[in-house]
């Protein structure tokens, strides 16, 4: 199922395009899909001899890691809730948002993203697996809180929840490892059953127990963190119902209830779960009874019941945890309901607070009434569902007789007290008809809005009266946890257990809660003289705010715009932390060998000399190709010792970067400074000395303390064997090491997306222009000039635009050669362009071999792509940008991310053809004419590799290249214009120096040519 809402999620986003705000009701198959086949597990689960439904996916078999799926009784229940509300959730989205909603069909997309993530988070068993779905559930809910984009207060809700809970979940996450390392295994379930036996009790697992409690109560929003879900109810009011009452925070309470069997009797479990709720509880409440925002006080209200169901559910006994269950199931059915109708409240009155609300009653009669039952069922009275579960949470604490759960009893019932108050205060706030203030006019109820409320409202009265169905269920999880007690375990949900304490101490606690609201303005009087307390938001803001200050006072004392300086700064940082390294330890075994073959003297001897004119070198240029060539010395070198492969991937390295070079030295002085900084000559050359030896004594110790045979030695029998190729180095890539691949493709993605950021400030989207003559005219100076103009709006031949005659227009702009009409002749060399043109499609037909053939001989996907890109290469230094565009008619971005979707494609076909991640699956053939064929799905990968390899040398000669190009043609003009300027008021005033000065200049700037179309020269 978690695989069908990702697959929603990728649809989502053109399903809503076309067919608007209609598409969350397709969506919302999905999770009703869930919902029924969650429904139609429940005879292997909790029929006659059920279990447990488990599926395990091999992730990383070397690591021993697995993907481990679990449907028991507790995963079960949260799956309803995750599917059932999630389906009602986007049916009523289909009438919330506008049609013309921005962002919807994004919006759409991430949400179905977070419920694939959030059901994923619940069904797994293996603690990695469910950290992953964790952060998944951050980052969406992180998209969902900033919706409104174009609201500050939206971007900094989501901020500070991504943050939060982000922090928590980065102690989660030490807390896993610190788990897994101890006991041996990851699997939640083993862990937990390893618990209950008492196996697992030492230091090292207290503490990663807290650890995992701290990224619980993050989640949860329990104190310290409570404060970031009242600032994330600025995202839309289906993302609260959802996100904030049913799905995401109840993430944390479902870690404690999962772990609790376990660990319940470590010290510190009782304290910290204890205090936070209670405290959480009572702070929620109180919060919320001050209030004027309906949406405001539901969260305040959703922070204090969090904090009543994180108590109840870490006592981790079966009478207890069953009244947790069904508090956890009440909860999500009144908590939605009541975000859904404050929702509609908004868009048919047209605010949300309290006070200028009037007349509710009469002017959404059905809203109305679901909103106050739920309500009733939030504040515990009967015939609710969420009276069952007060009760049962009273009556379990009751019968525990223990010091824990008295303690528990009454900070619940004084929690309770107040979560009857602001219950009846929202009632009252909402609906009720206050003097003075006009009642909202009434209009008819839009039916899809208000079902979703109607089918929650239905269910919460439903489960009151027939309790004994939701018993049936969570007793099948109650039953199976310890008992120290023989009679724990003999409680049943039901509304009416006859005349009992718990009974009296609800009537109590309603009695309290009613009163209190009677005399709210006393209260409220009552509140405003009592000090406010510790405002944790503002800490968060301070520590923000702190850290910006120390983030810009680093900035400031390191980032000083000299290169010089950060070089040092790295290189004495590296000198100073490896010496004191090496110099700690004196067992070091250094083995030095001179040399493997006389050849490679020549290589040595080359580079000693590239190093030294690289450091004499004037000028920019000179420095970059002295220093290529010790680039081609090292092809050299792997040529001698064997390894074709090596060399002629460093080949076409070297050849790229110094073209990448020589674009970025174009915006640059030709000449090297002269350094004014305090690194002088002599302390460079002190400082580059220390780090050549340090590296190479780093170098002789790593040769020298190798104890065990390197795991490549087997590397050319694996990729003979399983991987089907000879070419060890490739197989090695796209098959043995093929998730190391996947991180560093991964990383060029990124860093040509960043490049391509710094360069395009103001966006990267589309094609490159290609060049037309279908429009010309003359610049300010008298002088032609072209533009670039989009094919489809070129003249026909035979057509007349503004009575000239276009015939040859057709034939002009076919023409083979392009520059004569884009570059200045003097920028022109006729023989690169022709050559340029008549070896380009043999040269990409050459990439094309070196990517097939490369499992068995020298080549590949990366190999082929940096042949490819200097096919682009040559185009681009041959005839300028719109020599580029003709020869790459397609965007960068593009190809960038159909050759990662390509990659990613094939690393989860792995799961669908054979068992894991990345798995590989050959198929041979003998064919006519071309013999044996072996084909295997690693070339699917290297395919993608080639098309990373190639959008990022083509993003490369657009930013770099062709950007840049325009860059410089912008600035030319621009000093073009300022010494016209500066020429004619020399002229106005007689300055007869300053007229011939800027007349010299002027006269070399017209000189350059510089057009709108032209790849002019620089002054």
């Amino acid at each position: 199922m978690t695989g069908a809402f990702f697959g929603a999620a990728v649809i989502a986003y053109p399903l809503v395009r076309l067919l608007g705000r209609n598409a969350f009701l397709l969506l919302a198959l999905v999770p009703l899909a869930g919902l029924v086949y969650t429904l139609t597990t429940a005879s292997a689960i909790f029929g006659p001899g059920g279990a447990p439904l488990t599926e395990t996916l091999d992730w990383l078999p070397a690591l021993d890691l697995e993907g481990v799926f679990r449907l028991d009784v507790l995963s079960w229940i949260m799956s309803l809730i995750v599917t059932g509300v999630g389906t009602l959730v986007l049916v009523y989205c289909s009438r919330y948002f506008p049609a013309d909603e921005p962002g919807l069909a994004r919006f759409a997309a991430v949400f179905m993203a977070f419920a694939g993530m959030m059901y994923g988070l619940v069904v797994a068993d293996e603690l990695l697996m469910l950290f992953v779905f964790w952060e998944g559930t951050t980052i969406f809910s992180y998209l969902l809180i900033g919706h409104s984009q174009s609201r500050r207060r939206s971007r900094q809700a989501a901020l500070q929840a991504l943050i939060v809970t982000t922090a928590g979940g980065l102690a989660m996450f030490v807390g896993m490892v610190l788990l897994i390392v101890t006991t041996g295994t990851g699997r939640i379930s083993v862990l937990v059953e390893r618990a209950e036996l008492g196996l697992d009790t030492g230091p090292l697992v207290v503490t990663a127990v807290v650890l995992l409690l701290v990224g619980a109560i993050s989640k949860s929003a329990l104190l310290p963190f409570h404060f970031w879900l009242p600032g994330a109810m600025a995202a839309p009011t289906p993302v609260s119902a959802y996100l904030h009452a049913a799905a995401m925070v109840k993430a944390g309470i479902y870690l404690v209830l999962r772990l609790a069997p376990g660990f319940h009797t470590l010290p510190g479990w009782t304290e910290i779960l204890l205090t936070a709720g209670l405290l959480t509880m009572f702070i929620g409440a109180w919060q919320a009874l001050r209030q004027t925002d309906l949406k405001l006080l539901l969260a305040f209200g959703t922070v204090s019941q969090l904090g009543f169901l994180t108590v109840v559910s870490s006592f981790g006994t079966p009478d207890i945890t069953k009244a947790a269950l069904a508090l956890l199931v009440s909860h999500a059915l009144f908590k939605a309901c009541l975000f859904l109708c404050v929702g509609i409240i908004d868009h048919r009155a047209g605010t949300r607070d309290l006070t200028k609300l009037s007349g509710g009653w009469r002017a959404f009669p059905v809203v109305a009434v679901c909103a106050t039952i739920s309500a009733a069922s939030m504040a515990g009275l009967p015939p609710t569902f969420g009276f069952v579960a007060k009760e049962a949470v009273y009556s379990t604490l009751l019968d525990a007789g223990t010091k824990t759960s008295i303690i528990a009893l009454v900070g619940i019932m004084i929690g309770s007290v107040l979560t009857v108050a602001y219950s009846a205060r929202f009632v009252w706030g909402a609906f009720g008809t206050k003097p003075g203030v006009d009642d909202i006019a009434r209009r008819e109820e839009n039916v899809t809005l208000v079902v979703s409320p109607i089918i929650l409202t239905i269910l919460t009265l439903a489960l009151g009266p027939f309790a004994m169905v939701v018993d049936t269920y969570v007793e099948a999880w109650s039953a199976s946890l310890p008992a120290t007690d023989p009679a724990d375990g003999e409680y049943y949900l039901a509304m009416w257990h006859g005349f009992e304490p718990a009974l009296g101490l609800s009537a109590v606690t309603i009695a309290a809660g009613l009163l209190l609201f009677v005399f709210r303005d006393r209260f409220a009087r009552v509140q405003a003289t009592l000090p406010a307390g510790f405002d944790f938001h503002d800490l968060y803001r301070r520590l923000i705010s702190g850290m910006e200050i120390l983030a810009l006072w680093v900035t400031s004392r390191t980032q000083r715009g000299s290169l010089p300086f950060y070089q040092s700064v790295i290189y004495l940082v590296l000198v100073a932390g490896v010496g004191l390294a090496v110099i700690s330890n004196d067992t070091w075994q250094i083995r030095f060998t001179l040399f493997d073959t006389p050849l490679d003297f020549i290589v040595a001897g080359v580079l000693i000399v590239v190093a030294i004119a690289a450091t004499r070198a004037k000028k920019r240029f000179t420095a970059v190709v002295v220093t290529g060539i010790s680039g081609y010395a090292m092809v050299a070198f792997f040529a001698f010792m064997g390894a074709p492969d090596l060399a002629l991937t460093q080949v076409l390295v070297e050849t790229i970067t110094i073209v990448v070079f020589v674009l970025v030295l174009r915006r640059l002085p030709a000449r090297i400074g002269q350094s004014t900084g305090r690194f002088t000559p002599a302390w460079r050359a002190i400082i580059g000395a220390a780090v050549g030896v340090t590296m190479m004594i780093v170098v002789l110790i790593a040769a020298g303390v190798r104890m065990t045979e390197p795991a490549s030695v087997d590397f050319a029998q694996l990729a003979y064997e399983i991987g089907h190729g000879q070419n060890v180095v490739n197989v090695t890539l796209v098959d043995i090491r093929v998730w190391d691949t996947f991180g560093e493709i991964s990383v060029l993605v990124a860093a040509g997306t960043g490049v391509a950021g710094l360069i395009f400030v103001r966006g990267r989207e589309g094609h490159l222009g290609r060049f037309s003559a279908g429009r010309e005219g003359m610049d300010r100076r008298g002088r032609l000039r072209f533009q670039p103009v989009p094919d489809e709006v070129a003249p026909r031949p035979g057509s007349v635009i503004d009575g000239t005659e276009h015939e040859d227009l057709e034939t002009r702009r076919a023409s083979w050669l392009i520059a004569g009409r884009t570059l200045a002749p003097r920028n022109r060399s006729i023989i690169l362009e022709v050559t340029a043109r008549l070896i380009f499609h043999a040269v990409l037909v050459f990439s094309v071999y070196l990517l097939f053939t490369g499992h068995n001989t020298p080549g590949g996907g990366f190999a082929g792509g940096l042949v490819a890109g200097l096919a682009l290469v040559v185009r681009y230094l041959a005839g300028g940008k719109f020599e580029l565009a003709e020869a790459a008619r397609f965007t960068p971005s593009g190809l960038l991310g159909t050759g990662l979707i390509l990659s990613v494609l094939t690393a989860v076909g792995g799961w669908f053809w054979g068992d894991t991640v990345f798995k590989s699956v050959f198929v041979e053939a003998n064919l006519p004419l071309l013999g044996e064929l072996k084909f295997g799905t690693p070339t699917f990968f290297d395919i993608g590799v080639y098309l990373i390899v190639v959008g990022l040398m083509l993003d490369i000669l657009r930013s770099l290249g062709a950007e840049v190009d325009l860059h410089q043609e912008r600035d030319e003009l621009l000093l073009t214009d300022r010494l016209n300027t500066s020429l004619g008021l020399a002229e106005n005033f007689g300055a007869e120096a300053e007229h011939k000065a800027v007349s010299k200049i002027l006269n070399r700037v017209n000189h350059l040519e510089v057009d709108n179309g032209a790849e002019g020269g620089r002054l």
